[in-house]
């Protein structure tokens, strides 16, 4: 099993409903079959639809989820569907890059700019400590981590929404990656979570 990134729109071009279900074509079959019993992470690209031309989304992570099994799509052939349970939108979204750092690391070329390539995969499979480090930064409020930080506070012209550098040397990775997922599927966190959620849509 590994942990995998799952690209969905706004406006989704398959038949996606990240709560319980994500559609996804034969090519991406194999690297979907590793993350079965495993957690994904759901990310949010700028495209909010199939239109090229399309803008809006905000380029981050925004939530988690357990993959359970794959279905055949029943009404067109070469296409799945990964069922997924356990499902957890962040407190906050996470961007992809942040005062330089990115929490991919296949994103960053070695000299620094972003990997247009591996960019552009809708699925990408992902590290243990990469993706801790990501659900640690999405629930950094309801971990104690820092002070919720209300995107509508944030003007929209600036590149990372979040205002999260800063922040993130006060994770500890070496000491608390294991941690992470007993964490979110523990009644007292999500309900934690979920309270933070509302909070923070009003």
């Amino acid at each position: 099993m590994t942990k995998a990134v799952l690209i969905t729109k706004i406006d989704p071009t398959y038949d996606d409903l990240p709560e319980e279900r994500y559609h996804f074509p034969r090519t991406y079959l194999r690297q979907i079959e590793q993350a079965v019993g495993d957690w994904i992470l759901y990310y949010e690209p700028r495209r909010r639809s199939a239109d090229l031309a399309s803008s809006g989304g905000r380029q981050a992570y925004f939530a988690t989820a357990r993959l359970t099994h794959i279905l055949p799509d029943p009404t067109l052939s070469d296409h799945f569907y990964a069922i997924v349970e356990d499902f957890l939108e962040f407190d906050e979204p996470v961007p992809f890059k942040e005062e330089g750092h990115y929490f991919e690391s296949s994103l960053r070329k070695n000299d620094g700019s972003t990997n247009k390539g591996a960019f552009g995969r809708a699925i990408r499979l992902i590290p243990d400590e990469e993706y801790d480090l990501i659900l640690q930064a999405g629930f950094a409020h309801v971990l104690g981590f820092r002070e919720r930080t209300r995107i509508a506070d944030v003007p929209e012209a600036a590149p990372t929404p979040l205002g999260f550098g800063e922040s993130q040397a006060y994770f500890e990775p070496e000491t608390q990656p294991r941690r992470m997922v007993t964490q979110i599927i523990q009644r007292p966190f999500r309900d934690r979570a979920f309270s933070a959620a509302i909070k923070n849509a009003y």
